[in-house]
Parts: C-alpha cells; structure tokens; sequence
C-alpha cells in the first residue's frame, strides 16, 4: 500500500510553527514528513526560509512514529559532502532510525549564495556521484581520506554513528540520471509521475532483492473558499510550473517572480487541486499511483490555513488517499 506524507515546507512558514505542524501531522496518521531545505524561498510572497536541519532536529523530538526526510538537500555546493554524511548520522540518531537522506544536483537559488558560482548540469551530477560516494563511506565509520575531481576529504570520520544505516534517496529526472544514481542509493524521488522512471529506477536499482521506494510531492491548496484557494496558490505557487529546468537556474525570488509574472489564477487552478472537495484533492494523487510511486507527500499551499488544513481536512483526505490504492 502506498504511504503519503505531509511536507514541512519551510519556504511558506517559520521554524516553531513548522515543529508545532509536523507534531498535528503525526497525530492526524500522515506516514512521513518531508522537510525542504531551502537558503531563500521560491518567492518573496512566501516569506521564510529557516534552516533545515536545525528544524529536522527539533521534528526529532516533538514527534515518534513517522519517518523524516530531506526534500531534498544538495550536498555539494553549499554544504560538503563530509557534513552532510556528519548532519544524517546525527539525525538519524535523534530520530532513532526514522531518517531518510533525500539528495539532489540542486538549485540556483540556494547554492549560489556562498559565492562559488552554478555549474553546468553534467558538472552538478558528476559532483553529486562523487558526494554519495563520500557519506557512503563515512556512514561505514572508517577513517577516509578521498582525493576524487570534484572532492577532497582529509582524515574524516564520523564518531556519532546510528544503529540503523541512513538510507539513501535521489532526485532523477531522466535516463541519464538513472543510470548514474541507480546504484548509488536506495530510493527515487521525482518531481513528475512517470511510470517510465519507476520502470528504469527498478531495471537499474543495485539492491533487486530490496525494494526501493519511489517517492513523489504533490501540492494542494485546501480552503473552504474555492476562490482563496485558488488566490493562495497563484500569490505563492506560481514558479510550481515552470518546470525543473527553468527552477534549477534562476538564482533569487525576484528572477522566479519575473518569470512567472503571467501566469494567470486560472492557469493555477488547471494544474493544482484547489478548494474544499477532497475528493478532487485525492485524484490530483492518482497520476503518481498510477505510475507506480509508493510514497506521497502532500504541500498545503500557504501557512495562514496550515493549522485548520490539519485539524478538518487531513485526516479524510488521507482517507480517500489510501481508498485509491
């Protein structure tokens, strides 16, 4: 049976609040929480940017029965592949084995800002390669010293270790990055429901006597005013479909709010399910069912309905959600 989860979207509220949903998440029978990692938001509208980790740890604490994972991080640009593998080991143990590390190329937007500039996708997937190479190795406990064409790690070692192995999931999009990730990790995330890449994912996929998860995000914007749903989503949804070729590459909110300065409300409401029925809230789902993905999380559009999202709509959305498989 499929599992759906709720995202901690940290790009639309502040840190406290969002520990205080991934708490009513838990408590409404979500199977997981996602967490973006994000440096700024997507749009000014937004408002919030929080750092990650430091509210996974928090989400550590407050909860006990669902899974966590990053949504995703990208561990070679603004961060080094050797603290990535330290920050997952530590989260891991917080959680006591609910932790899985969600990695990918990354975005403009956020790797940008610690000045070493945004390389080309063949480069961005060469060092991501090499970065889970690296958290492999660390994660083994082993003392490492690593001299690759992208990384160098000098006498590392991870000290805090979990019991439970931190398991693995990347971002693809394609063949190619099939192909290069496949072997690598444990699990797929992708950004669209295409039953091509859960079909490449499993014929690549290292680890055949492991079943893998295929893991996707779907937005909703609940409201029981149809028409302020609809204005949530345009006001901070908008850049959602631009497409990952053009979100890797625009480098601040004010680049995603030129380009999407002409998308319309309509245009909005055609490509996200808005308003109170949930049932039509649910069939927004089904493509990523129908293509194979075992895992769902969900994005309620907006922090000002996040709490009443949780306390009315949740838990018979998540009803019908489960009816569909």
């Amino acid at each position: 049976m499929a599992r759906f989860g709720y995202t901690l979207m940290g790009e639309q509220s502040g840190p406290r609040e969002l520990v205080r949903y991934a708490q009513a998440a838990e408590d409404v029978g979500f199977d997981f929480e996602v967490s973006s990692d994000h440096y700024s938001p997507w749009l000014v509208s937004q408002g919030h940017s929080p750092y990650a980790w430091t509210v996974l740890g928090a989400v550590a604490q407050a909860t006990s029965r669902v899974g966590l994972m990053t949504y995703v991080t990208c561990p070679t640009t603004r961060y080094h592949p050797a603290i990535v593998a330290q920050k997952a080991a530590t989260l891991q143990i917080l959680s006591e084995g609910r932790f899985t590390l969600g990695l990918g190329s990354g975005e403009n937007l956020n790797e940008h800002v610690v000045g070493g500039g945004w390389p080309s996708v063949d480069v961005r997937q060469d060092r991501l390669v090499e970065a889970i190479e690296i958290i492999r190795e660390l994660h083994t406990g082993d003392l490492l010293t690593y001299e690759g064409e992208c990384f160098r790690v000098d006498s590392a070692r991870i000290w805090d270790l979990p019991d439970t192995p931190v398991e693995i999931g990347v971002a693809v999009s394609g063949d190619a990055s099939i192909d290069s990730f496949a072997p690598l990790a444990d699990h797929m995330i992708a950004v669209e429901p295409k039953a091509e890449l859960v079909q490449g994912w499993d014929q690549t996929h290292a680890d055949a006597e492991k079943p893998s998860r295929k893991i996707g995000q779907v937005p909703v914007s609940w409201d029981p005013d149809k028409h302020a749903a609809v204005h949530r989503a345009h006001e901070q949804f908008r850049w959602f479909g631009g497409g990952w070729p053009v979100n890797a590459e625009l480098p601040t909110p004010a680049g995603f709010e030129a380009a999407s300065q002409f998308v319309r409300a309509e245009d909005i409401a055609s490509s996200i399910a808005c308003g109170p029925d949930l049932d039509e809230l649910a069939e927004s789902v089904r493509p990523y069912l129908e293509a194979g993905f075992t895992d769902v999380a969900l994005v309620q559009i907006g922090d000002e309905q996040q709490e009443r999202f949780l306390a009315e709509a949740a838990g018979p959305l998540l009803e019908r959600l489960r009816a569909l498989t």
